[in-house]
């Protein structure tokens, strides 16, 4: 039996991994759930699914629902230390992250010292620190299985490779890595970016995802955020890691190695196949997701990302290059500018200007961030975007 811990679980890639779990039968086992402010779909969950522990961060979510909980499960109090304690179970075989920003740093450190196996969807840690990530699961004999649909794609093809050849490793057979995107709501918008509301910037035409990670496909943030991880995952260098805008989403990531093959992962756009592949690996299942028609698949389209237009991935792919503790700026800066623009106190095309006035004050660090200052330096990019969001500066930038 895999015993699962999972993090979100009222999220998009929660809601997909228990509905993986109840199709996968008895052999899997939901050890612990954590929410937010989602209370009702979790008491669904919970009495669906009977944890052994349940955690709510929000306090006021605690107080609903401490006395409507199954015998049989815990409820741990309403602090980040609920958290790390689930992250950290002796008896929990998988760890899934699908908790949004920087609030899964500090569990994924628990469950990386507690050795543990993580199905890491929640990218922002990688993003913030991921050099010194990856170094610490080697010290802690963790592992870490990439969940978004992209990174799960590239560690796919890399799988079956000889262990000098896998994952966190550079390899000189490796050429190049195609990270694909669907260029989100506006790949071939030809309106004003000024002019879009958030309804619109939620309308992903392809995934669907909670609220922040939408944003960002849609500013193609996400996008940047992915290639930092990646470069940080599979140790590469920027230069290996080439960009591209695919609106079909049929072709999920590839590989290219020095002889010229090219390995590819396919499929029709459903997260519940790469959330499957983490909770089963090493071996495969049967699923209920759609199988990909080739005859149906009229058209496959490739383009160069537009970095004039989405100067957010523009911003990441400075960020990566710069190092030290920038990128984790640009990943506290984007969650304060993209919640503004979500409640209508900023413009869509102002989100890339928040962003870069938080960069432009970032002090340099240079090397590889430690745990420490990653965290520093988000709560730092955190205060310092909510001043200048205050005094309206960023409007003056010119990027």
């Amino acid at each position: 039996m895999k015993n699962i811990v999972i993090l979100g679980s009222t999220g998009s890639i929660g809601t997909s991994s228990l509905d993986v779990i109840a199709r996968l039968g008895e052999e899997y086992r939901v050890l612990g759930l954590s929410a937010n402010n989602n209370t009702d779909l979790f008491l669904k969950q919970i009495h669906a699914f009977k944890p052994r522990f349940a955690a709510v961060l929000n306090p006021a979510s605690y107080e609903k629902i401490k006395d409507q909980i199954p015998e049989g499960t815990r409820l741990l109090p309403p602090e980040i230390d609920s958290l790390m304690f689930m992250a950290s179970l002796p008896s929990a075989d998988l760890v899934i992250s699908g908790v949004v920003g920087a609030v899964g740093f500090k569990p994924l450190i628990s469950a990386i010292k507690a050795g543990r196996t993580i199905a890491l969807a929640n990218k922002e840690p990688m993003v913030m620190a991921g050099k010194t990530i990856m170094q610490e699961c080697e010290r802690w004999q963790a592992a870490i299985i990439p969940v978004d649909s992209e990174p799960s794609a590239i560690f796919q093809c890399l799988c079956g490779m000889s262990d000098e050849h896998s994952y966190g490793k550079i390899s000189p057979v490796i050429s190049r890595i195609f990270l694909t995107a669907s260029g989100g709501p506006f790949a071939k918008y030809n309106g004003n970016l000024d002019d879009v509301t958030p309804a619109q910037a939620l309308n992903h035409p392809r995934w669907k995802m909670g609220k922040k990670i939408t944003v960002d496909s849609a500013t193609l943030m996400n996008k940047g955020f992915e290639a930092i991880e990646i470069m940080n995952l599979f140790n590469l260098p920027e230069e290996k890691v080439q960009i591209v805008i695919h609106p079909q989403s049929i072709v999920h990531s590839a590989v290219e190695f020095n002889d010229g093959a090219i390995l590819a992962q396919l499929g029709e756009p459903d997260m519940r196949v790469p959330i499957q592949y983490a909770i089963t690996y090493p071996q495969r299942a049967p699923s209920p997701v759609k199988k990909l028609d080739l005859f149906e698949t009229a058209k496959l389209e490739f383009f160069k990302p537009d970095l004039g237009r989405f100067v957010c991935l523009d911003l990441a792919l400075a960020a990566a290059r710069t190092g030290g503790v920038t990128p984790a700026v640009l990943s506290a800066a984007d969650e304060i500018a993209v919640d503004a623009f979500l409640n209508g106190k900023i413009k869509f095309t102002d989100i890339s200007k928040l962003v870069y006035s938080v960069l432009r004050k970032t002090p340099s660090t240079g090397g590889v961030a430690t745990i420490n200052q990653a965290l520093e330096a988000d709560a730092w990019a955190r205060e310092t975007a909510q001043a200048i969001l205050q005094d309206g500066s960023y409007q003056k930038a010119v990027i």
